[in-house]
């Protein structure tokens, strides 16, 4: 690898970090006595295990162990000259496991802050030129100084870098509560300028220090304070003393929920740091990479070739399309296709709501990573055999940006107009945790895609005749934890071609009239339907607080369906807080998407009556 290739692949999309290396050597019981970075040279093969365990994860970068190969902390343990030795060793071992790699790694040379209080002099300067020299003789691609504790010790760092001019390297430093260092120092300090002189890093890095939660407030003002790319690598939580052992409880499920709102900030890289093992960099590797791929911003990556033609007007699309124009009231039923083949019973259920007055029926794409029937074919069988017009969800997570294109000319040809595009549940997340996700474009992208071809340009500029006349619709989390983040896309999606929306279901309906005010001062004039589910049993309750992403069960909804024991009560109780949540929403949506819970339209039915 070469500097340019590093620095163009951080720019470009998303790269993953390893994790902890103290913390792999201590869960092999290498104890705290032991000079952990000599370990290059006595136990190489326990070092290289670690880097493999990493880059099997899936990691793009292996940081070197030589956090503190520096003469001062190896003086202790009688090793300050075999600081060459060491530096250049750590890095032939992670390069030689980069190099085994099926696909492009990088190495970082990790070097650590200076013990103490190391005075900023040349003689300090000169340790550090000493232990990056030796790492890139070694084979790192850059230098990677980690958790500095504060601007003098970044300024120091990037001083030394002077006498080595050709050597990329970047700036970690690390963030305790509320978004500052431990000595008091703001992100916005740390990140400013450096004085005249002294060499700017090729990206900043923010590490160790706080857990998930604790570095996201620290990278929403880093994003908004530098305009070079950003590594995020926090720590697994917060330590737990357990029987005066020091845990780190995080999940990896966990950590990569976060990883995923840093990227969506803007983070360029995200990985670990203390307490986070490869299971952590497995679990953010399968939720970032992804996302990376869905940043492909569609509608300005090809140019037309042909002239867009002007779009059918939104009530001659479809009947949906004509009551959404009107904005007339909209009761849809959430149909999930069957894992078999057999579609009778679906159909069936569709005539029953179609004679009872329901506008549509809602079909999901693989909901919760599952593999069912084709949705399409579902809807278009509903759409012939039951007379009711469907509402098919379009996720962009199993197919590349041909196979979309196909399938909505498919929905074009099948007379399926009405399209609500969603971003898909990664496949970690169903019964096949080892399927690739596609992720070719999101659904901002799809959205986009479709109203070109609602034009009669396709994705490659060619025209196409006649145009579709596809609805296009969004979805939308109104109990987000990044409301600025969901704000923002959902203007995004307005502005790619939206023109309604369904939300999550909604158990809070306080929270989705918060929600709506701020949908009305941005002045995102789109109708918006209200997901309502109907709890069936506390069980169900549990499962979709915990389980189900995007979901906020509140406490008050738990303990309602707590204070009920029959399954009957339990459902009565589910049906009237669902009743309840449409009443105190009704003036403010068009209507609402009513989720048949296990395939019981009685009990959507019973919600609507």
């Amino acid at each position: 690898m070469t500097f340019s290739s590093f620095t163009e692949s951080l720019r470009r999309g998303v790269l993953v970090f390893d994790g902890a290396m103290g913390t792999e050597l201590y869960r092999r019981h290498v104890f705290t006595n032991r000079c952990f970075d000599e370990l290059c040279l006595s136990d190489p093969k326990l070092i290289r295990q670690i880097h493999a365990d990493y880059r099997d994860a899936g990691a793009d970068v292996l940081t070197t162990n030589t956090f503190g190969a520096n003469r001062l902390a190896l003086a202790k343990f009688a090793l300050a000259e075999r600081l060459p030795e060491i530096v250049r060793t750590g890095a032939r071992l992670a390069r030689q496991v980069a190099s085994e790699a099926d696909r492009p790694m990088f190495v970082a040379g990790s070097i650590g802050p200076m013990p103490g209080n190391s005075p900023h002099d040349v003689s300090s300067e000169a340790m550090i030129v000493e232990q990056a020299e030796g790492l890139m003789e070694g084979g790192a691609d850059f230098i990677l100084f980690e958790t500095q504790p504060n601007r003098a010790s970044l300024e120091q760092a990037a001083a030394a870098m002077r006498r080595l001019p050709d050597v990329p390297f970047a700036l970690s430093f690390a963030v305790v509560d509320d978004g500052e260092t431990i000595s008091g120092e703001s992100v916005e300090r740390m990140l400013a300028t450096m004085p005249e002189g002294v060499p700017m890093p090729i990206a900043w890095g923010m590490n160790c220090g706080a857990g998930p939660d604790g570095l996201l407030v620290a990278v929403e003002r880093a994003v908004r304070a530098t305009s070079l790319p950003l590594i995020v690598q926090p720590n697994a939580g917060v330590p737990k003393e357990v029987e005066n052992r020091r845990i780190y409880l995080c999940s990896p499920e966990y950590l990569a929920e976060y990883a995923k709102r840093y990227v969506g900030l803007g983070a360029s890289a995200v990985g670990g740091c203390c307490g986070t093992t490869p299971d952590h960099i497995r679990a953010v590797a399968a939720a970032v990479k992804p996302l990376h791929r869905a940043r492909v911003s569609v509608a300005k990556t090809v140019q037309p070739v042909a002239s867009l033609k002007p779009v059918a007007p939104l009530a001659e699309r479809s009947a949906l399309g004509a009551r959404l124009a009107a904005r007339q009231w909209i009761t849809t039923v959430e149909l999930t296709p069957p894992r078999g083949y057999d579609l009778r019973a679906t159909i069936e259920k569709a005539k029953t709501l179609r004679q009872r007055g329901v506008s549509a029926i809602n079909i999901p794409d693989g909901p919760r990573a599952s593999a069912r029937i084709s949705p399409l074919v579902t809807a278009e069988a509903i759409r012939r055999e039951a007379q009711i017009e469907p509402i098919l969800h379009f996720c962009c997570r199993d197919r590349n940006l041909i196979g979309m294109q196909a399938d909505l000319l498919a929905c074009a040809a099948c007379g399926v107009r009405n399209l609500l595009f969603v971003t898909g549940d990664p496949p970690k997340l169903g019964d096949y945790p080892n399927a690739t996700g596609v992720f070719d474009a999101d659904s901002i992208g799809m959205a986009a895609v479709q109203r070109r071809l609602n034009g009669g340009i396709d994705l490659g500029g060619q025209a196409i005749d006649p145009p579709t006349f596809a609805v296009i619709g969004v979805g939308l989390d109104p109990t987000a934890l990044d409301h600025a983040r969901e704000l923002d896309r959902f203007r995004q999606k307005v502005e790619a071609g939206a023109e309604f929306a369904i939300t999550q279901p909604v158990f809070d309906p306080d929270a989705l009239l918060r929600f709506l005010d701020q949908v009305e001062r941005r002045n995102l004039d789109v109708p918006i339907l209200a997901g309502i589910w109907p709890l069936v049993s506390y069980r169900n309750a549990s499962f979709m607080r915990n389980e189900v992403p995007g979901v906020v069960v509140p406490d008050a909804v738990m303990e309602r369906m707590a204070a009920v024991e029959s399954r009957e009560d339990q459902l009565a109780v589910g049906i009237q807080i669902a009743r309840e949540s449409v009443a105190r929403l009704r003036d403010r949506i068009v209507g609402i998407q009513v989720s048949a819970p296990f395939g019981n339209i009685e009990a959507a039915w019973a919600v609507m009556e």
